[in-house]
């Protein structure tokens, strides 16, 4: 719960600030383009800073990266409350990013290693995932009250009181690791390249829906994101010491399952921002009314992490479990491309939302599971990081992608003569069915790639031998 609290903050935080945004330019006079800082400012340094966290918490102790990243964000949350300037706005912001990169690159690993029995950790990683992906549409909720009963700043004060309880039952509760220590150094340069290369990238990604994809802009930042990474890696295969160990890429289930990831999130985790926009855009909902459109897919996630997804990981696996919600999301990607003009929430909408509450409620627990299945406990920290940063650079990526694809598809409907909500409505569909065929690529790659891990195998033996027990069976082993 304690770690769940953290995580709830970022994932309030990603979606909260989006339904105040026309409340922010109004008061600190942002322009169109400076606006887009008060969140790209935070996507940046979350991002940025995720595996450069997820391994000090390796070396000096997850509990203390976990309680520092929850007082920078809870006192960074203040700092926004009290902007009254555009500056003191996106520094606030940025900070935010630092505080929640370092808090949620520990939660994974924290989770990991406080819950070493297959069932409670599969209990655990279904509440940490319903308030990583359903933590989204609750703050379009909470924020659009917020802003319309009080007014923006209230959208950051209300993190405090959250941070506060966070970090003072987490000093309490949680147990510190044995870090393995800094005594032979630390890689300074490699902790240095690894987090410009991810700036550098985010930027370039960010940017696309302003400046384009063959831009200068895009070219040149995305450009020196791969040279960096490129002298990243051979700086680490060089260091006895390395921030990121390159051992941990040889690890299968870890990356085919970020590839994995990158499908479904680039497809799903569009759903609240497009979706967001078409219900206020085109149908003319209101930012408290867009927040209860969406609470299907929390409400539906968080029955399934009452603990049914952790007793089906339990009896079936994790990839038996897997497959079948990857295709619930791809359908329900699927049945929104069928939205119109007119309202049809219950018909289209709606039926469309509790397909991908359910998919995700089953999907992304044993995808996060198999992920850490084969991570030593040493490493536990790095593959926090890397499962991170695999999410947060897909949805940035797949944002930018689909938003640009949804933009130019509606201007050439609108220049062909369709009215302005038909056009954008065209938009929309287009891109919610580029996001299906995202999720159903990642369901086939999950078949080919995902052959099931040896822990896997081993809880289903262990029930089974269970079963056997209890019938009154000879036990064999």
């Amino acid at each position: 719960m304690v770690v769940c609290l953290g995580m709830f903050m970022n994932a309030l935080d990603s979606s909260i600030v989006n339904v105040a945004l026309p409340d922010i330019q109004r008061e600190l006079h942002f322009s169109q383009a400076g606006l887009a800082w008060v969140v790209d400012a935070f996507l940046i340094s979350f991002g940025s800073f995720l595996l450069l966290a997820g391994r000090l918490g390796d070396l000096v102790g997850r509990k203390k990266i976990f309680l520092a990243g929850i007082a920078v964000f809870t006192a960074s949350s203040v700092l926004c409350g009290v902007a009254s300037s555009q500056a003191m706005l996106i520094i606030g912001r940025f900070a935010q990013g630092v505080g929640g990169a370092f808090s949620a690159s520990a939660i994974i690993a924290i989770i990991v290693t406080e819950f070493p029995e297959s069932e409670e950790r599969a209990r655990a990683m279904s509440a940490y995932i319903f308030v990583a992906v359903g933590g989204g549409s609750i703050g379009l909720l909470v924020g659009g009250v917020l802003t319309q009963a009080l007014d923006w700043h209230w959208i950051f004060f209300i993190n405090v009181p959250i941070g506060v309880a966070t970090f003072l039952f987490g000093r309490a509760l949680i147990d510190e690791n044995e870090g393995l220590g800094i005594r032979t150094g630390v890689d300074i340069a490699g902790s240095v390249l690894v987090t410009v290369s991810m700036m550098a990238g985010i930027f370039a990604i960010i940017g696309v829906t302003t400046y384009g994809w063959l831009s200068v802009h895009t070219l040149g930042f995305g450009g020196a994101a791969a040279a960096l990474a490129v002298v990243f890696f051979v700086v680490e295969a060089r260091l006895e010491n390395p921030i990121m160990p390159l051992r941990i890429l040889r690890i299968p289930t870890l990356v085919n399952s970020s590839v994995v990831r990158g499908f479904v999130i680039t497809g799903m985790f569009t759903t609240f921002f497009l979706g967001a926009l078409y219900l206020e855009d085109v149908l003319g909902y209101s930012p408290i009314l867009t927040g209860l459109a969406f609470l299907p897919i929390s409400l539906t996630m968080g029955v399934l992490s009452a603990g049914l997804t952790a007793r089906m990981v339990t009896r079936f696996g994790n990839k038996s479990v897997l497959v079948p919600g990857m295709v619930s999301v791809t359908v329900g990607l699927l049945w929104l491309t069928r939205i119109g003009v007119d309202p049809d929430y219950l018909r289209v909408v709606l039926p469309a939302f509790l397909l991908i509450g359910f998919g995700a409620g089953t999907a992304m627990m044993p995808l996060l599971s198999i992920a850490m299945a084969d991570v030593p406990v040493a490493d536990a920290g790095l593959g926090s990081g890397i499962v991170n940063v695999s999410m947060q650079v897909t949805s940035a990526v797949g944002l930018a992608v689909l938003s640009t694809i949804a933009t130019n598809h509606s201007r050439s409907l609108a220049a062909a003569g369709q009215s302005a909500s038909s056009a954008l409505t065209g938009g929309y569909r287009l891109a919610f069915l580029i996001s299906a065929v995202s999720a159903g690529v990642g369901t086939v790659v999950a078949l080919v790639l995902l052959k099931g891990t040896p822990r896997d195998e081993l809880d289903r033996a262990s029930l089974r031998e269970v079963e056997i027990e209890s019938a009154g069976e000879p036990l064999v082993t």
